[in-house]
């Protein structure tokens, strides 16, 4: 398929007389003017209006799952009190009939009651399920009683409170059970919302931070199969953790961190 696109503006600047390119397949045979001379027969033509054409975007830093949860799972950002976040998480929770709750978005600074959700809260609203809610910054979250039961030794770690408030390594072990739990194909699903997502943004390729602490092996392993199998943005996989240089080859990470 042989497609000339006019009415463009390019990037870089240097290229500022040509409005015009024309795309054979893959790869571009030609930029130049917008009287189309060059495109010769059989040949499909799209009015850009205007809009600005650049290489592809690299994202240098993402989280795929987490991503795609914050794009498909239960959002809080629009909550505008704890009894309004609440009254989503019991709603999730009856629609998912027993599925894990997982979301984030809340911010208790913007909430009359200044707190966030205990676990208690956690359990009536969830129904004594699975309950994992980052905080909009992401580095802390609320749980259910279910998921602090299930992380063993959570209370011995730093960042634990045992009214479900967690964060710093406290946070990092329940958010990795909680995304262990998801399952390889829905956590494939996560990823590739996230890859899709950033395809719509004129991302080409991201580079994918995994580790122990953030998600898993299994979670960096299956972001870099994903992007060699599917056409989604470019995969570069980076493995963190101390010691690890033997991990990030195994899982065919591209560096260690």
């Amino acid at each position: 398929m042989r497609t000339l696109y006019r009415n463009a503006r390019f990037a870089p600047g240097d290229l500022r007389d040509e409005t015009a390119m024309l795309v054979d397949g893959a790869t571009i045979a030609w930029i130049g003017s917008d009287d189309g001379s060059a495109a010769g027969s059989h040949v499909r033509a799209v009015d850009l209006g205007g809009a600005l054409v650049t290489p592809a975007f690299v994202d240098a830093h993402v989280h795929l799952t987490a991503t795609g949860l914050a794009l498909t799972g239960l959002d809080l950002a629009a909550a505008r009190s704890l009894t309004e976040a609440l009254d989503l998480i019991e709603r999730a929770a009856r629609a998912g009939r027993g599925r894990p709750v997982l979301g984030g978005g809340w911010d208790d600074t913007r909430w009359p009651e200044r707190r966030p959700p205990t676990a208690r809260e956690l359990d009536r609203a969830g129904y004594g399920g699975l309950v994992y809610l980052a905080r909009v910054d992401a580095h802390s979250a609320v749980a259910s009683s279910a998921l602090l039961a299930a992380v063993p030794g959570l209370s011995d770690l730093a960042g634990y409170r045992p009214d479900g408030h967690l964060t710093r390594v406290a946070h990092d072990a329940a958010r990795t059970a909680a995304l262990a739990g998801l399952g390889q194909a829905r956590t494939a699903e996560l990823q590739r919302a996230a890859l899709q997502r950033a395809a719509r943004l004129g991302i080409g390729c991201v580079h994918e931070m995994g580790g122990p602490a953030i998600s898993s092996d299994a979670d960096l392993a299956g972001a870099i199969r994903l992007g060699r199998s599917e056409p989604v943005p470019e995969v570069i996989g980076y493995w963190g953790e101390l010691f690890g240089i033997e991990a990030a080859r195994d899982l065919g990470a591209a560096g260690a961190a």
